[in-house]
């Protein structure tokens, strides 16, 4: 690293957890700052989470005291007090580290050109983390108008877990010139230790959470100095800690971490980690790229991992030292589930990640940018057009679509132009871009931001203890006197409040919260290895002999899927008609084709009934049998049903309160009050039904229906899987379940039951569909 860094070289450093990544990524700010001192900003630290840098400044704040070294760093975050925030712009420290959040804030003031004049380098851990999203959007363009303020600014990116190094390099370079930047790789390290935990009688048929083995879980932390416990949602890891606690005959002290919980709680629980006084933590995606701990010598996923990066960052987290293995154990939910850690496995051993997905620059993020900079000084089109193309995302950004942008902003579009609170920019008489007024420069920095919360109310005691949030949807669903699961505690619903849940602590039986959003998706590395695994009979010799006989039973009944081909079985059951189509294009996306499949069994008259799915098959039901599945599955199912259900349903909506909120239509949050969740998504439906009405082609409407497409429906895997259902499908027709049909088909009825008495009638139904599966034809 010091030897590109005197070359004048940008840097893609990729080594493993553990190697001591962010210390390289420093070293030559460091030696620079030792042989060439500076008054002013010499770099900026950028990371994903503010607890990461808050976590940095502690780790480089070390040797820079012990070598009595005059350099100054400081964070700057949300949590930063104001006083020290307008400090940092009139007299900024030698290393600065903050979010692509607060750096855009920055770039918002009039002296942002004076301060960031003399930066000389920036560093970006984490790179695989936002680069690929919108936060990466702003991020690019946040790199974009830092190197006009300082032409000879040096960019650094550092990461464990990247597949696509050229993709990460074109991004960071400017103008994406990617043979400015030379990549850097570590030493490989040791190899991890992963061993799949198999329960002491059979793997389940259906389920994902591995519940079932919370006592063998608890006899691994018990065999640990400090274990942490990953989940792949926040309601899983609520219920697994009740699980282990119940189990927990030895009173060990453990805890539970997620984003839903109060700031406070999880730094409670992040220093008790770092201080040795935990044995165990149940944790989400809330510590993927969390505090290092060097004494966690054990990580345990519940569930399938569900993409080898994200399982690789995951076991970083235990041995944190380059020359020891990290330790993990997987815990399958179920058979499918096993399948998936096998492949998982594999993959790790064979240094296969998952693929990076690099898509296009979002219009909202543009939106908010351009009018960050306007803030900070007047701008012409010509050149911020020219500076805004130099960042990766919006190199191909078109002139007609970038004047689109200027002109939302200054008019917020043909239907709202008679507003002038939509009015927030405007061409001056020297041909220059500039804000109407100065309130529009407060309601900017008040609102900027690429995160947008779900609509969500506060989870408090009487005494007002704070705990955490809820989301909205959850919380309509409870009345007083309802108890749920948050925090590690059984709470009692007191009362409902605008804003807050106002509980008590309760021995009494409680239900755990559900929040929205998507769930993990099962990455197309992942989904092709189970694929071979089902073709490859050679395999099935490594598999536990519950999982072998499922297969051979499926191999002599059925027909098991090849690969690139879509396997439909139909069979009829309790005076239903079945269809399953084993597509393994993960849950977000099956969802999506289950709404439109019914659809269009409803338009043909097979009286559908429903559907289900899991990460490996997607199955619908009705009263009248389907004699022709292809037709089901034909590509203009995305140009019909797709476009008529998006439009009609609360997708759209949702999407576009995000980059409504995100382009700075409507605002949070005003001087001294902040908008509630009902406000803000009341405004928003408001506007987005004046804009389909009357400018159906508004730049913010075709934004959220890019983001409606994309992201919440797996829409370019639909495409996939609508493609090879053309040219390979394999019907088969059966006179009743195929083994490989009961994990799907055991989920009927019970996606939404989260309380533990279903996983008992979820077994009984399981046992049942087996038996029935599992007996081959006299």
């Amino acid at each position: 690293m010091l030897a590109v860094a005197r070359q004048g070289r940008h840097a893609l450093l990729v080594a493993t957890t553990g190697a001591g990544k962010t210390l390289a990524g420093f070293l030559p700010t460091l030696t620079d700052l030792i042989e060439t001192p500076v008054d002013g900003l010499h770099t900026l630290y950028i990371s994903p989470l503010k607890a990461l840098a808050v976590d940095v400044q502690r780790n480089l704040l070390a040797p820079i005291e012990e070598m009595a070294l005059p350099i100054r760093v400081e964070t700057r975050t949300g949590d930063t007090p104001s006083d020290r925030k307008a400090r940092q712009r009139s007299r900024p420290p030698h290393i600065l580290l903050t979010t692509p959040e607060s750096l855009s804030l920055l770039l918002s003031y009039p002296d942002s050109a004076t301060m960031f004049a003399g930066l000389r380098s920036i560093v970006i851990d984490e790179v695989h983390a936002f680069a690929t999203d919108k936060r990466g959007d702003l991020l690019s363009l946040c790199l974009a108008r830092l190197q006009r303020f300082a032409p000879a600014l040096r960019r650094v990116a550092l990461s464990a877990t990247v597949a696509d190094a050229d993709g990460y390099r074109a991004w960071l370079a400017p103008d994406g010139d990617i043979d400015t930047v030379a990549l850097v790789q570590g030493e490989p390290g040791a190899d991890p230790e992963i061993a799949i935990l198999l329960p002491h009688d059979r793997i389940p048929w259906s389920g994902h959470s591995g519940r079932y083995a919370a006592a063998q879980v608890m006899a691994e932390i018990e065999r640990n100095r400090t274990t942490i416990v990953f989940c792949n949602t926040r309601s899983l890891a609520e219920l697994i800690f009740q699980d282990l606690w119940k189990t927990n005959d030895r009173q060990l002290p453990i805890g539970v971490h997620h984003g839903s919980l109060d700031r406070e709680a999880r730094r409670k629980v992040e220093q008790a980690m770092a201080d040795g006084r935990l044995r165990a933590l149940v944790a989400t995606a809330s510590l993927d790229l969390g505090v290092d701990w060097g004494d966690v010598d054990c990580v345990i996923q519940m569930g399938a991992p569900k993409g080898s990066s994200r399982l690789l960052q995951r076991i970083g987290r235990a041995n944190h030292r380059l020359d020891e293995a990290s330790r993990a154990v997987l815990v399958p939910g179920n058979r499918f589930e096993f399948l998936e850690a096998q492949a998982a496995l594999d993959a790790v051993e064979a240094g296969e990640l998952d693929p990076d997905v690099f898509r296009p620059g979002a219009l909202d993020v543009l939106a908010q940018h351009l009018m960050a900079c306007a803030c900070a000084a007047p701008f012409a089109a010509q050149q911020m057009l020219d500076e805004v193309r130099s960042a990766l995302p919006y190199s191909a950004l078109e002139s007609d679509t970038f004047d689109r942008v200027l002109h939302y902003i200054a008019e917020g579009g043909y239907a709202l132009k008679a507003y002038d609170r939509f009015k927030r920019l405007r061409l001056g008489a020297d041909g220059l871009w500039q804000v109407t007024k100065p309130g529009f420069v407060a309601q900017h920095r008040l609102n900027a931001g690429i995160i947008v919360d779900a609509t969500t109310l506060d989870v408090r005691f009487k005494n007002g203890r704070r705990l955490g949030t809820v989301e909205e949807y959850f919380a309509s669903t409870l009345s007083p006197g309802d108890t749920f699961f948050f925090s590690g505690l059984s709470l009692e619903v007191e009362k409902i409040e605008l804003n807050d849940l106002v509980v008590r602590a309760t021995s009494r039986p409680a239900r755990v919260p559900t929040y929205g959003g998507s769930r993990m998706a099962l990455s197309t590395n992942l989904a092709d290895r189970v694929r071979g695994f089902l073709d490859d009979r050679s395999q099935w010799a490594r598999f536990p002999d519950d999982v072998r006989e499922w297969l051979e039973y499926q191999a002599r009944r059925s027909v098991l899927p090849k690969p690139g081909e879509l396997l439909v079985e139909t069979f009829p059951r309790e005076g239903r008609h079945y269809m399953v189509a084993y597509s393994f294009e993960g849950w977000n996306a099956h969802q999506s084709l289950g709404m439109l499949v019914t659809r269009r069994m409803e338009a043909m008259g097979l009286n559908p009934v429903g559907f289900v799915s899991n990460d490996y098959a997607l199955a619908c039901y009705g009263l009248e049998p389907i004699t022709d599945p292809q037709a089901l599955f034909s590509p203009d199912i995305l140009e019909h049903e797709f476009v008529d259900w998006v439009q009609q349903s609360a997708l759209l909506k949702r999407a576009f309160r995000e980059v409504a909120v995100i382009g700075g239509l409507v605002e949070r949050q005003h001087p001294g009050k902040r908008k509630t969740g009902k406000q803000v998504t009341f405004s928003t439906d408001l506007i987005y039904d004046v804009l389909r009405k009357y400018e159906p082609g508004h730049l913010l409407l075709e934004a959220a229906w890019q983001d409606a497409r994309a992201r919440m429906t797996d829409v370019g895997r639909l495409a996939v899987l609508l493609e090879t259902a053309q040219g390979r499908m394999r019907h088969v027709t059966l006179d009743r379940v195929s083994p490989l049909a009961v994990p799907v088909l055991v989920l009927i009825g019970r996606e939404r039951v989260t309380q533990g008495s279903a996983d008992d009638a979820l077994l009984i139904e399981a046992e049942a569909l087996a038996s029935e599966a599992m007996t081959l034809d006299p």
